[in-house]
């Protein structure tokens, strides 16, 4: 009997899947788990990595790219065990990780999804939760206000700086690095939206957790190293407009048209606010310049996104 399902989506993230196949050599060879690779179109030669030296691991090959989202909900499908494992491509998995998660859902049958601890390639804990964003929360971090007021809870924005991240608690939000969640709550809450490309699907499923009554709760007790941004490394720009797309896509399956008009206004006034910073830093800082000018460009596709604006290719980019 499975008791362990783990679903891991990659594109074109060999070296990185894996190190994380390998982290998980002990699931692999486990007759009570199972590790399902989902390959979303690969061309680097990740699937016949996973095919070749990872016999023990059952790989669904897309022949095309499904996204994340409607990627893990493929490997989910074929998941029979009672405990399931979303896990990031570019993650490593500590030892004892898996297992500290699933015993603290043992002991709290409320809990229907449970992310651990990341620790970032600096060897640093990084955030892993999030407030869910309100239009409040949005111009707080459009104004660097909770920059400016770190450790207040009424400005410290969606991305939470004042939050103690060594404490077991009930989060909006746990970002989509690491979940565990349990077959009863999958059943009730459902499959991830898989209208969500890329980025924004954190935002919805765990809402969709909360709104049907189950706990979302950020685990520290364990802890797993995470790359992170493996494959928006690749086109940053690209994937940083398609953030602002799927955030956006978020906000108007859960507001009105008034609020989604003025959650545009403020992701506009937020890049205008960095382009603006980011051309200054271009021109006090010879030796970053290259930095600051991929930075105003970034700034300034979202800024286009937000209005519509077709770019070079004749491509909407909204």
């Amino acid at each position: 009997m499975i008791r362990i399902s783990i679903v891991i989506v990659t594109w074109n993230g060999k070296k990185y899947v894996d190190e994380c196949l390998d982290s998980l050599g002990a699931y692999i060879n486990d007759p009570t788990a199972e590790v399902i690779v989902v390959d979303n179109a690969s061309t680097d030669g990740t699937p016949e990595l996973v095919q070749d030296s990872y016999p023990g691991v059952t790989l669904i090959r897309s022949e095309k790219n499904l996204g994340f989202a409607r990627g893990n909900n493929l490997g989910i499908h074929r998941t029979t065990g009672e405990f399931i494992c979303l896990i990031n491509s570019d993650v490593n998995v500590y030892d004892g990780c898996i297992e500290r998660l699933i015993k603290y859902m043992e002991t709290d049958s409320r809990v229907g999804l449970l992310g651990p601890k990341m620790q970032g390639p600096d060897g640093k804990s990084c955030r892993s939760y999030m407030g869910a964003p309100t239009l409040w929360r949005c111009f707080c971090r459009a104004f660097a206000l909770d920059d400016l007021l770190p450790n207040s809870k009424i400005f410290g924005g969606f991305l939470m700086p004042y939050f103690k991240a060594d404490r077991i608690a009930e989060v909006d939000v746990l970002n989509g690095w690491f979940w565990v969640t349990r077959r009863e709550a999958l059943n009730e809450v459902g499959p991830m939206d898989d209208s969500l490309f890329m980025y924004a699907d954190d935002l919805d499923w765990s809402q969709r957790f909360r709104d049907a009554g189950w706990k979302v709760v950020y685990f520290p007790e364990a802890e797993s190293f995470h790359y992170g941004g493996a494959s928006s490394a690749r086109a940053p720009i690209k994937f940083s407009v398609e953030m602002q797309r799927a955030v956006f896509q978020y906000w108007k399956k859960n507001h009105g048209v008034a609020s989604q008009f003025a959650y545009l206004a403020i992701v506009w006034t937020h890049q205008a606010i960095r382009l603006g910073g980011y051309s200054l830093l271009w021109l006090a800082t010879q030796s970053r310049q290259s930095e600051m000018a991929f930075k105003v460009k970034q700034s300034l596709a979202c800024m286009r996104w937000v209005l519509g604006i077709e770019d070079k290719r004749g491509e909407q980019v909204r």
